[in-house]
C-alpha cells in the first residue's frame, strides 16, 4: 500500500490554458494553470559513449483531457537544443552500441516495440534518419515493458496474457470472443477480484523473449510462474534483467495462489534466456520481499533489494549480493539505516547506486560493495530517475520550487550542471513561496521534522490563513520534491502559507521511525501532529492559528477523518481525499490485505479490537468541523463507499459538508479537467472558511 498511498491522489491543476499563454504570462503568484500546463520531463538515459542525453517529455493536452509523451535527444556537448525524435513514445533505450534507440510507441491501437537509428551526423550536429522507425514486435497485444540484451540481440518483453494460452494470437481471440457475449457476469473462486483499479479478468503479466530484429515469435520465460511479471499495478522493467553473457534471465515474483492478497513474498529467480529449462528460485528462504535484480559486470555476483518482515511492504529494503556459482548470499549494507530503491551496478562492480528518501530530501547514493559504506552523490531536492556511463551521470532533479530537468555531474555526484530548461519561462512568470524545513520534539522525545511554505508575496509582519497538509502512506515523507499532485505552491500562490509535518511513519529518518505508526495510527502520528503545528506556530509568527485547515489523502485522509473527532479545535475547516472513514469496514472492502494486517497486528476477526481502537467512525459524534470529501469511483485501494459514509455522517450531522466525486478516477485523480475541478474545489473551500471575520 505505500507505494500508492504515498504518491496519495491528487493531480495537476487549474484552468484551460495554452501552454503558450503560461510561457508569456506576465508575473504572477503561481496558480493551477501553470502546473497543469508544465513539461514533465523524465526517463534519462545517456547513451553508451556519455555524449547524448535520451529522454521523455509529457505535454499536457488539456482540451484532449490527456498528457502526450514525446521522446527527446539532447547533445550533451552543444548548446541546449533538444531535438524531438519521437512525436507519441516511451521507454527509450539505447542500443549497446550508441547507434541506434528502441522505444515503445503504438501501431494500430496496439503498443509495440519500435526500432530507430541514430546518426550524430560525425559530431557536427544531431541528425537522425528521416524514417520514423520501424516496429521490432507486431504481437496483437500490447507490449507492457521491455530490455535489451547486453549484446542488443534480444529483448525482453512483457504481455497480459491467459496462462493457459499456448501464444499471443489465443489471449487475443478469448478477449475478443468476450467483447462478442451478451452475457457479463464473471465467476471468481479467489482473490484478487480486482486490484487498484481493474477487475481481475484471469490475465497475468508474463516474460517473454524474442530476437530484437524480428519479435514475431516470443519464447514464454515465466512459464508455470502463477504470478506477474511485472508485478500489478506498477512493475517495470526493473524487476527483470540479463546477465552480461545474455546467456540467463533474472525475474521477481510473487507466487499468487489463493494467498495473493495477503503476501508480500516475492522471490528472485533465474531461467535460462533461451526458456529451455523453468525458472529456479533463488532466494526461497526468505519469505518476505526480494526485488529488483541486477548482476555485476563479470557475471558472477547477483545484487538485489530484500525485506526481512514477512507481510511487511514498508520494512527497509537491504541490498544483498548473492554468489552465483555457490548461491552463498549476504546484505551488503546492514549498517545503513535506509530503505534501498532500485539498484544500477558500476561498470567495475565496485559501486552501486540508488535514491532513496533521507531527512527530507531525496537523494541519490553511491554504495560501495566491499564495505556497504553509503556516500550522498546529489542531494538538495528529489533524484527521480539517473543513467550512467563511463565516469558521467545523468539524471532528473526537482525540488519544492521547481519541476524536473536534466542534470550532468561525474559519478562523485562533482560539476552538477543544469543541461535542460523545459519549463523556464513558466518558471520565471510564476512566482513561488519560499520554504523552510524545521524540527521540534515529537512523540516519545524523537526529534520531528516538518516544513513551511510561505504564501507568494510574503511581506513580514503580515499574517496569512493556513493549510496544514497531511502526507499519505503512512510510510512516506513529504520532502523537498516537485509534485503534480499534492504541490505546496498551488496554495502558496492562493495566499495560503502551507505547513506539513514528518510524523513517526515517514521515510527517511531510520526504519524505526517508519515502523512506530504501525499498529497506532491515531497515536504517535497525532502527537507529532500537534507538537508540529504549535512549534510552526511559535516559531513563524506569520502564521494565522485562527485560520487554518488541514487537509490530507489516503492515510492523510484516514487523519483528517479521525482529528474530526479528537482534535477538531484548531481547524475552521477540513478536506479529506480517498481516506479510511471506518477501520472495520476497510479490512473487507480493500484488496491488499496484507497492509491492513501488518498494520492492525493480523486480521479483523482475530483482532477486531485493534481495528476498533483508532476507527474514525467511532468519534462521528464529536464531529464539528465543515469538511469537504472527495472520493473516486475506481478507487479499489480505499473504496468510495468510505468516503459516502463520512458524507452521510456530516449531512445527518448538519455539519456544512460538500462530496466530490469522480466515476472514472482511481486512488489518485488523473484526467486534467478532473484535477482542475479538484483545486478548484479545494481552493474555494479554503477560501470560504478561513475568510476573515467582516467587521
Amino acid at each position: 500500500m505505500k507505494p500508492l498511498l504515498v504518491a496519495l491522489a491528487l493531480a495537476l491543476a487549474s484552468g484551460p490554458v495554452l501552454a503558450a499563454d503560461a510561457d508569456s504570462a506576465a508575473p504572477h503568484p503561481f496558480s493551477i494553470r501553470d502546473l497543469v500546463m508544465m513539461d514533465r520531463v523524465g526517463d534519462p538515459q545517456l547513451s553508451p559513449d556519455g555524449r547524448y542525453a535520451l529522454f521523455t517529455v509529457r505535454a499536457t493536452d488539456y482540451a484532449a483531457n490527456k498528457g502526450n509523451t514525446s521522446i527527446y535527444v539532447l547533445d550533451l556537448n552543444k548548446p541546449p537544443q533538444p531535438v524531438k525524435v519521437v512525436e507519441k513514445g516511451s521507454s527509450p533505450r539505447w542500443s549497446p552500441d550508441g547507434k541506434s534507440i528502441f522505444y515503445s510507441a503504438p501501431k494500430d491501437g496496439v503498443a509495440q516495440v519500435w526500432h530507430r537509428a541514430f546518426d550524430a551526423d560525425n559530431g557536427k550536429g544531431l541528425a537522425l534518419t528521416v524514417r520514423t522507425g520501424d516496429a521490432v514486435t507486431s504481437a496483437p497485444l500490447d507490449v507492457g515493458s521491455f530490455k535489451l540484451s547486453p549484446d542488443g540481440s534480444k529483448l525482453l518483453l512483457s504481455y497480459e496474457v491467459f496462462t493457459d494460452c499456448a501464444d499471443l494470437a489465443c489471449t487475443k481471440e478469448r478477449l475478443d470472443g468476450r467483447e462478442k457475449d451478451k452475457s457479463t457476469g464473471t465467476v471468481y473462486d479467489k482473490l484478487f477480484v480486482r486490484h487498484w483499479d481493474t477487475w481481475a479478468d484471469g490475465r497475468r503479466n508474463q516474460l517473454y523473449i524474442a530476437d530484437a530484429n524480428d519479435a514475431s515469435q516470443p519464447v514464454l520465460l515465466s512459464k508455470g510462474i502463477d504470478g506477474d511479471v511485472p508485478s500489478k499495478p506498477f512493475g517495470g522493467e526493473d524487476e527483470f534483467t540479463f546477465s552480461p553473457d545474455g546467456k540467463t534471465v533474472y525475474f521477481d515474483a510473487r507466487i499468487a495462489g489463493k494467498t495473493e492478497p495477503w503476501s508480500t513474498n516475492f522471490d528472485v529467480y533465474s531461467v535460462p534466456a533461451d526458456g529451455s529449462a523453468a525458472p529456479t528460485n533463488l532466494t526461497a528462504d526468505n519469505l518476505a520481499w526480494d526485488a529488483n535484480p541486477v548482476v555485476s559486470p563479470d557475471g558472477k555476483t547477483l545484487f538485489y533489494t530484500a525485506m526481512k518482515d514477512p507481510g511487511s511492504e514498508a520494512d527497509r529494503f537491504g541490498i544483498w549480493a548473492l554468489d552465483i556459482a555457490s548461491g552463498s548470499k549476504h546484505e551488503v549494507d546492514p549498517s545503513w539505516d535506509r530503505s534501498a530503491g532500485t539498484l544500477t551496478v558500476s561498470a567495475d562492480g565496485k559501486t552501486l547506486y540508488t535514491t532513496t528518501d533521507d531527512n527530507g530530501q531525496h537523494p541519490l547514493f553511491a554504495i560501495d560493495v566491499a564495505t556497504g559504506k553509503a556516500t550522498t552523490l546529489v542531494t538538495d531536492g528529489s533524484v527521480s530517475g539517473f543513467s550512467i556511463s563511463g565516469n558521467k551521470l545523468l539524471l532528473t532533479r526537482d525540488d519544492l520550487k521547481r519541476p524536473a530537468d536534466l542534470y550532468t555531474a561525474d559519478v562523485k555526484g562533482k560539476g552538477l550542471k543544469q543541461v535542460s530548461h523545459f519549463n523556464a519561462k513558466r518558471i520565471k512568470s510564476a512566482q513561488t513561496g519560499d520554504f523552510e524545513f524545521y524540527t521540534f520534539k515529537g512523540a516519545n522525545g524523537d526529534t520531528v521534522q516538518g516544513y513551511v511554505v510561505k504564501p507568494v508575496g510574503f511581506k513580514k509582519g503580515k499574517t496569512y490563513p493556513v493549510a496544514f497538509v497531511i502526507h499519505g502512506g503512512p510510510q512516506g515523507a513529504m520532502t523537498n520534491s516537485w509534485s503534480y499532485r499534492w504541490n505546496a505552491q498551488t496554495y502558496a500562490g492562493q495566499g495560503f502559507a502551507v505547513v506539513t509535518v514528518n510524523f513517526h511513519g515517514s521515510t527517511g529518518y531510520g526504519q524505526k521511525f517508519t515502523d512506530a505508526i504501525s499498529g497506532d495510527w491515531g497515536g504517535k502520528p497525532l502527537e507529532d501532529l500537534k507538537a508540529g503545528w504549535s512549534a510552526a506556530l511559535s516559531k513563524y509568527s506569520f502564521l494565522d492559528g485562527d485560520r487554518a485547515c488541514a487537509l490530507g489523502a489516503s492515510y492523510g485522509g484516514y487523519m483528517v477523518y479521525w482529528i474530526a473527532g479528537v482534535w477538531n479545535q484548531p481547524w475552521k475547516c477540513l478536506v479529506d481525499h480517498d481516506g479510511v472513514f471506518d477501520a472495520r469496514a476497510m479490512y473487507y472492502d480493500t484488496e491488499e490485505l496484507w497492509f491492513e494486517e501488518k498494520e492492525n497486528g493480523g486480521t479483523q476477526y482475530d483482532h477486531p479490537e485493534n481495528y476498533e481502537r483508532f476507527n474514525p467512525i467511532n468519534h462521528v459524534k464529536d464531529w464539528r468541523v465543515p469538511m469537504l470529501v472527495i472520493h473516486s469511483g475506481k478507487d479499489f485501494r480505499i473504496p468510495e463507499t468510505q468516503g459516502l459514509g463520512a458524507f452521510t455522517a456530516l449531512q445527518r450531522r448538519g455539519i456544512p459538508s460538500k462530496l466530490l466525486h469522480f466515476p472514472d478516477e482511481n486512488h489518485w485523480v488523473l484526467k486534467p479537467q478532473n484535477s482542475v475541478q479538484w483545486h478548484e474545489e479545494v481552493n474555494a473551500w479554503l477560501k470560504e472558511w478561513t475568510a476573515p471575520a467582516a467587521k
